[in-house]
């Protein structure tokens, strides 16, 4: 009895947190189609990543995550603008609603899954580490 008691607090607890996370979705999406653009975090340039050129125009693979989104949202791959972000200020920045989506090297951890009240949507770049040695020290 105790066991099914508390597979039904658990299951209970999901479909709130599901229903949570897509009431959020909702509103951020809603507030995005309002405003007319979306308003998307970088970092503040990283070669490769997002870096403005003496025009001002972003380039970059997470600039163009940022596009990408614009163009499903509003079939215009412009209607987004970028707000440059130290690491210290882009959880900050995502929380208060200053921007929508945030596109910058963040490492997903469980810790910032789990207590950010953010939603990390997915991976668009794999990184590691790794060692060279010379050939005689092989």
């Amino acid at each position: 009895m105790i066991k099914a008691i508390s597979v039904a607090v658990g299951m209970a607890l999901v479909a709130g947190a599901l229903t949570t996370t897509s009431v959020f979705a909702a509103t951020t999406l809603e507030s995005v189609k309002q405003k007319g653009h979306l308003q998307c975090g970088v970092t503040s340039g990283l070669p490769g990543f997002s870096q403005p050129d003496e025009k001002g125009s972003w380039t970059g693979i997470d600039v163009d995550t940022c596009r990408a989104v614009a163009a499903a949202v509003f079939g215009d791959a412009k209607a987004v603008e970028f707000t440059p972000l130290t690491a210290k200020e882009r959880f900050t920045a995502l929380q208060s609603g200053e921007i929508d989506i945030l596109s910058r090297n963040t490492t997903w951890t469980l810790t910032r899954d789990a207590s950010l009240g953010l939603n990390f949507a997915g991976v668009n770049y794999y990184d590691g580490q790794g060692s060279l040695l010379t050939r005689t020290l092989a």
